[in-house]
């Protein structure tokens, strides 16, 4: 590993942290990439001078956010970057395309089915109506990434299932002359049930992200309700916050 990495001993931030940081900034800007190993422990401590309680430990942080894995007989690898997305109007599929991610989707429901009372005032129809409802699970390198389910109006646009395969939804919306403006969104956390963590291939009880979002055109009309779960350990929202004046 020819990673130029440092400590910097007079500073209260302990030297396991300063390790892990700098290993995590090398794997998301693609200086470590997926499937390269990270090298021995010992290797490692004697280069930067650290014991090797303290190199275990920057290590296990990081295979804690599960951006490394230990394999037998193989050692320390990268597995990937957490996705960071930005809390603004787009698809998972094009954030994942964006971050070189190589996202992929497999339609696990695609049906017309009638609106529930939360689904009806999020897409504003009448409850019992028919709508679109649509299932995904998203993946990122072949790895389970977000379980996504979507409710769209009926008359909106053609959903089919190979299209949403090989895309994301925004951009078939887009495609089909729909011009996104704004969306109500709501962001929480939660355990994974047995089936959601069977699902992402997270234990069970693992710490999920939940959103749920009511997306408008520019007319005005919601054209989609989604409720996601994302993996937390391969997840997060980045925010930018101002100071209002």
């Amino acid at each position: 590993m020819s990673l130029q990495l440092s400590v910097d001993r007079s500073s209260p931030v302990p030297l396991y942290f300063q390790l892990s940081q700098q290993l995590e900034a090398a794997i998301e800007h693609g200086e470590l990439t997926p499937g390269s190993l990270l090298g021995n422990e010992i290797e490692l401590a004697a280069r930067l001078g650290l014991s090797r309680p303290t190199v275990r430990q920057a290590i296990q942080s990081l295979v804690d956010k599960g951006l490394l894995v230990r394999r037998r007989g193989v050692g320390t690898q990268v597995v990937h970057s957490q996705v960071k997305r930005p809390l603004e109007l787009s698809s998972l599929y094009d954030d994942l395309e964006a971050a070189g991610q190589r996202p992929a989707t497999r339609v696990l429901v695609n049906a017309t089915v009638t609106a529930s009372a939360e689904v009806a005032a999020a897409l504003a129809v009448a409850e019992g109506s028919e709508v679109h409802r649509i299932e995904r699970l998203r993946l990122a390198h072949g790895e389970p990434m977000a379980y996504l389910c979507n409710y769209l109006p009926t008359d909106l646009l053609d959903l089919d299932t190979p299209q949403l395969e090989a895309t994301g939804l925004y951009r078939l919306m887009r495609t089909a002359g729909i011009t996104l403006h704004s969306a109500r969104q709501t962001i929480g956390a939660r355990t994974a049930t047995p089936d959601e963590a069977d699902r992402l291939g997270e234990p069970e009880n693992a710490p999920l992200l939940t959103m749920q979002r009511t997306t408008f055109d520019d007319t005005g009309r919601a054209v989609e309700y989604g409720t996601h779960i994302y993996r937390a350990s391969r997840y997060s929202f980045d925010f930018q916050l101002l100071v209002r004046a």
